[in-house]
């Protein structure tokens, strides 16, 4: 399966160009499921932060990409996916080295990613405004407006399904963007620069800036340039992002954040689809997903039963090389995560709850981790309340469903949930009680272009993808005009 690919972008791409950074600083990308350096990149650092900036700022003020027509970006979005298609193969190579996930789900995410820029180039030329029929000689009308400069800050877990989540509706309202990707995955972000290039994007339009958190992402985010800020990944940062952002212009912020989502299984559910979707949902890109099921309450009538289920197929699961086309579960994104996990799972004996299986490392070159479950879990215990991004299953027990919709909103985060049964009365009831963004019923984590996602509370602000992804990339202008009076019908 595995067929090897150059590493051909690892400088700045800024202003239509690849540019080492004015500092001359690299930093490396180490490829998570052998441990080897894969490049050096470029580091952006605040100096570049003004540079792309003021060249994003230059493109949206004065260049000919706001003056296009709609039609014109349409057809330029849907070349430009046109060309990440026919580069999938290479792409998701680069997506499987950089960030340690199954090749075969590399490939999925760029496919993915193709369909949601397709997606919203088809909306580019729906974006219009409407007549607002109001008292006397007036005509009023509303417009759609880009909102202008985007600084974009994307995390590592799905490095260009986040891309483009966040690219994809800014260019298709007229917006220009700064992106930052995460320090840990740069290649698939950097590698697109050439295809906005070779599509025919203006140049500022787009610019792509790697580097740290610090030095980087703050000078980025707090630009007196930049007009919106949005941001994926932790809450912890999302809190710094939007107190600190507004220091010199009140910017539009949109932020999807962390999640610790219950997934509650009743006694009459379907208990082999609710244990394997349980584990899709836990497990995908080796359980490093922010909707992921953190907390599985099972009914206690059918909890040993749950328990037993889920221990056969986990037993099952392959974890190992991410090019071996058998591959279920490749390593997790570095050696701090992987020791932060480990964490987890010690705190977890600590406290009372039982690993029934897993709770090691996975091999000993790579950042691998077994799959892993943990049972006799209480909601005071740390595993129930903090976000793991692992592999693993946390399954709590409940008696009555009134108590499980209590358990499951005693959270700080409100991004997905989910609920398994065959009584549409009840399954009803928890979707109307839970207080997350995405519900799931008898399936979990399906999400596509069209569907809205993002989170209540302390998952976020704003909404990505469908229809409503594109609101926080327009601005609205209210527009009335006098006229004669003899002009009214």
């Amino acid at each position: 399966m595995k067929k090897s690919f150059p590493i051909k972008y690892t400088k700045l791409f800024i202003d239509g160009a690849y540019v080492p950074s004015l500092q001359n600083k690299t930093f490396p990308t180490i490829n998570p499921a052998t441990e080897e350096v894969i490049a050096n990149i470029s580091e952006a650092q605040s100096d570049d932060v003004d540079v792309a900036v003021k060249a994003a700022r230059k493109a949206f003020d004065h260049g000919p990409w706001r003056r296009f027509s709609a039609s014109q970006r349409s057809k330029l979005l849907f070349k430009l996916a046109d060309l990440i298609q026919s580069n999938i193969d290479e792409m998701s190579y680069l997506e499987t080295i950089d960030n340690g996930k199954a090749y075969t789900a590399a490939i999925e995410d760029i496919a993915e990613s193709v369909n949601v820029l397709r997606y919203y180039a088809g909306y580019a030329d729906k974006i219009h405004g409407s007549n607002i029929p109001i008292e006397g000689p007036y005509l009023c009308y509303v417009r759609k407006e880009p909102v202008g400069v985007c600084a974009q800050v994307i995390p590592w877990n799905f490095p260009f399904l986040m891309f483009m989540w966040k690219v994809a509706p800014a260019l298709s309202t007229g917006c220009t963007i700064v992106m930052k990707p995460a320090d840990l995955t740069p290649l698939t972000a950097l590698f697109f620069g050439n295809l906005c290039n070779e599509a025919g994007i203006p140049n500022g339009v787009i610019n792509i800036i790697p580097g740290y958190g610090d030095k980087c992402g703050e000078p980025l985010v707090k630009h007196p340039l930049v007009d919106k800020v949005a941001f994926t990944g932790s809450t912890a940062v999302g809190y710094k992002i939007m107190r600190g952002c507004h220091e010199h212009n009140l910017k539009r912020v949109s932020l999807e954040l962390g999640g610790k989502s219950a997934n509650i299984v009743l006694k009459d559910a379907d208990l082999e689809s609710a244990v394997s979707q349980s584990i899709k949902g836990a497990f995908i890109n080796s359980g490093q997903s922010c909707i992921a099921p953190g907390r599985i309450y099972v009914q206690e009538e059918v909890y040993d039963e749950f328990i037993s289920l889920a221990l056969e197929k986990l037993k099952k699961k392959v974890v190992g090389d991410p090019f071996d086309e058998n591959c279920e579960q490749g390593p997790q994104i570095s050696q701090r995560q992987m020791e932060n996990i480990l964490k987890y799972f010690e705190s977890a004996e600590k406290e009372g709850a039982k690993i029934l299986l897993g709770g090691k490392r996975f091999g000993t070159k790579g950042f691998f981790i077994e799959p892993t479950l943990i049972g006799e879990v209480t909601e005071s215990m740390t595993v129930a309340k903090e976000e793991i991004f692992g592999p693993v299953l946390v399954v709590l027990k409940f008696k009555t469903i009134d108590e499980a919709i209590e358990r499951a909103n005693n959270s700080k985060y409100g991004l997905g949930g989910g609920v398994f049964s065959k009584n549409i009365v009840d399954c009803m009831k928890v979707v109307n009680a839970l207080k997350a963004g995405s519900v799931f019923v008898n399936c979990y984590d399906i999400c596509g272009a069209v569907t809205p996602f993002g989170g209540y509370k302390d998952s976020g602000i704003g909404r990505e993808l469908g229809e409503y992804g594109l609101q926080g990339y327009l601005e609205l202008k209210t527009v009335i005009v006098k006229v004669a009076d003899d002009a009214l019908p």
